[in-house]
């Protein structure tokens, strides 16, 4: 059975200018600029530029009354009076978005761009140089072009041949392919071609000046032979299969380091490979004392159209108001509103993301005045949130993707949150300085003998750390250091 009742909901929901401020401070700096020539570009009533412009009171009369009859057709829904007092006041939101480190008249220069081959082009140019006919050459064009960036041909034989017979209508063996294949691994540099990490390391050894060195010869019988036990670290086994001394061992093993695992990686394009990082926060140590500035660069200065203004102006002086010039001072109204909006916003992300970082700066001042890692306090989003009074959300999106520029180094703002661990003192450290204190425990262990987890669990209870194996082995895994037998050395 059907029936209606009224039902009073208490919802809580963000208004379009919470949103538009959330997004903002999720966007880092060196993105900045773009997302404010976005809004410039949708929004006419935004432009660039400082509002020098003085109005007077006695300008604009922001009460005046409307003599305009209103019509009584249905199409004439709008409203009587258009208040515009709001749109001339002095009050409205100013900021200073330059940083001081800059001057107004500063030039701004491009980074110039290297001019480079490709790999890609590097191994045209040489496929040009081979004495072959037109079917060898689509099959050689085929397999360079299936060749990735760090030089190796991880396409199967098989799907090459599909390849070809789809896309050039070519029947093809895969024992052809093969055969034009060792001519691509001729290539410069060596190693190119190879369809695996054992392949490409012998194709670079049969290269060698020196052939014929006995320790050269070791290593391509190790790699041919004995690679598993190899990639394992299964020394002892090697010099026994082999029945060499650990010297001979050594020697051969330092002929494969000489290799190069990834023959592509020396022609990456070097645009490709760089990174920069536009930091947005710099904390300067001066005589002591810690300076937190905010990178504004890449927020020029905004302000509400005057053209907009002015045509509000005329509105409001007019005595005959038509539809069509109401229609056109609403669409006015709504984009002057939204560009206030977005300088508001613009002005409340500068203040959080300087409030936030604030709170950090004095959360971890023992780090940034020492650089010392295990002077690192724990922390976690909700102790900064408590500092600031601000959400745990918004603190989340100022901490994401914004960097901050220390003399120590540029970090990543999560680089400074951390969990707690609690030692045999009762004293809480961060998580981090565990990390830190293990990586230097493995690095001052002897290469020949490395220790096992439960030995580094050990060495870190004999410092206060009462921590379990699991959770070394799992911060070991973090900090990307493999297990005690892949450290082995001779």
């Amino acid at each position: 059975m059907l029936k209606q009742n009224l039902k009073q909901k208490q919802l809580q929901k963000l208004s379009p200018q919470q949103i538009q401020l959330m997004k903002l401070l999720q966007v880092p700096t060196a993105t900045l600029d773009q997302r404010i020539q976005e809004e410039m570009e949708t929004n006419p009533a935004l432009e660039e530029g400082q509002d020098e412009i003085e109005r007077k009171d006695d300008d604009i009369n922001t009460e005046t009354e409307e003599t305009e009859e209103k019509e009584e057709s249905e199409d004439e829904l709008y409203e009587p009076d258009i208040d515009l007092s709001e749109y001339f006041d002095d009050d409205e939101p100013s900021y200073k978005t330059r940083s001081n480190n800059y001057s107004s008249d500063e030039e701004h220069k491009s980074i110039p761009i290297p001019v480079v081959a490709t790999f890609q082009e590097h191994l045209g140019k040489q496929l040009g140089m081979l004495d072959l006919d037109d079917r060898e050459t689509i099959i050689a064009e085929q397999i360079v072009g299936s060749i990735d960036d760090d030089g190796y041909l991880r396409r199967e034989l098989i799907a090459i041949s599909d390849d070809l017979a789809f896309a050039q209508n070519l029947t093809v063996e895969e024992e052809e392919i093969a055969e034009i294949l060792t001519k691509v691994q001729e290539f410069d540099p060596a190693g190119v071609g190879a369809r695996d990490l054992r392949e490409c390391l012998l194709l670079q050894l049969e290269r060698d000046q020196n052939p014929e060195d006995e320790y050269v010869q070791l290593a391509v019988l190790i790699l041919d032979k004995y690679f598993d036990a190899f990639a394992k670290k299964h020394y002892r086994k090697l010099v026994e299969s082999l029945e060499i001394s650990e010297d001979q061992l050594k020697e051969a093993l330092e002929e494969i380091l000489k290799l190069n695992p990834k023959p592509g990686s020396a022609y990456t394009t070097p645009v490709k490979a760089q990174k920069y990082i536009v930091p947005d926060f710099t904390i300067r140590n001066e005589e002591g004392e810690l300076i937190l500035t905010l990178n504004s660069r890449n927020a020029p200065e905004l302000r509400v159209s005057d053209s907009f203004r002015e045509m509000l102006t005329s509105y409001n002086r007019s005595e005959t108001k038509s539809k069509k010039e109401k229609e056109t001072i609403l669409f006015i109204k709504r984009k002057i509103d939204s560009a206030k909006w977005f300088i508001d916003a613009i002005k409340q992300r500068q203040e959080t993301m300087i409030k936030t970082m604030n709170a950090i700066l004095e959360h971890q001042y023992k780090f940034f005045s020492t650089g010392d890692e295990t002077k690192m306090k724990p922390m976690i989003l909700k102790d900064i949130a408590l500092k600031t009074n601000l959400d745990i959300s918004t603190v989340s999106r100022v901490a994401n993707s914004k960097y901050v520029q220390t003399e120590f180094g540029t970090f990543l703002l999560k680089y400074f949150f951390s969990e707690s661990l609690s030692t045999d003192s009762g004293e809480e450290v961060s998580t981090r300085e565990v990390k830190k204190i293990l990586s230097e425990i493995i690095e001052g262990e002897n290469k020949r003998k490395p220790f096992s987890d439960q030995k580094l669990t050990e060495k870190l209870k004999e410092k206060g750390y009462n921590i379990a194996r699991r959770t070394v082995a799992k911060y070991r895994e973090l900090l990307n250091i493999p297990v005690a037998r892949l450290r082995k050395e001779l």
